[in-house]
């Protein structure tokens, strides 16, 4: 994997991780009165989607994603 994806893993991982810190013991109702948390998880949000898009295909084929499991209720 080049350095450059390896710094943007880093990255990705990094804004994941920040955003499920600054989610933590949150519940839905405090998106709506906590303007400063929402605009910190979209902020994650969009540094994780950034990083993924510049994720090299070579990249990408290493490390594919993974389905979703099915929910079978």
């Amino acid at each position: 994997m080049s350095p450059c994806d390896r710094s943007r893993f880093r990255q990705l991982l990094e804004a994941a991780s920040d955003a499920v810190h600054f989610a933590a013991a949150r519940h839905r109702s405090d998106l709506d009165q906590d303007k400063m948390l929402a605009l910190a998880l979209v902020k994650a949000i969009e540094i994780i989607g950034e990083a993924a898009s510049r994720v090299s295909q070579e990249a990408r084929a290493e490390h594919p994603v993974p389905e979703p499991a099915k929910n079978n209720s």
